[in-house]
């Protein structure tokens, strides 16, 4: 794996939700994130990107301190 990079920002991001009854681009959205199961915590690069597909599942993930 690679090394983090010094002074680059990161969010933790947890699955609170279930994907059951959501529509393919919710679910595909999450597990772009890099989540597949309930309380599942992942850390991820802070940037505009990853933030915009946390909002648009905003119901199912929450950000973890």
């Amino acid at each position: 794996m690679a090394k983090k990079a010094a002074g680059k920002k990161s969010v933790k991001i947890q699955m609170i939700g279930s994907t059951i009854g959501c529509p393919d681009k919710q679910r595909a959205t999450v597990r772009g994130l890099g989540l597949r199961r309930l309380h599942q915590v992942v850390e991820r690069e802070d940037t505009p990107m990853v933030r915009g597909m946390v909002k648009k599942i905003s119901h199912l993930v929450a950000i973890v301190e």
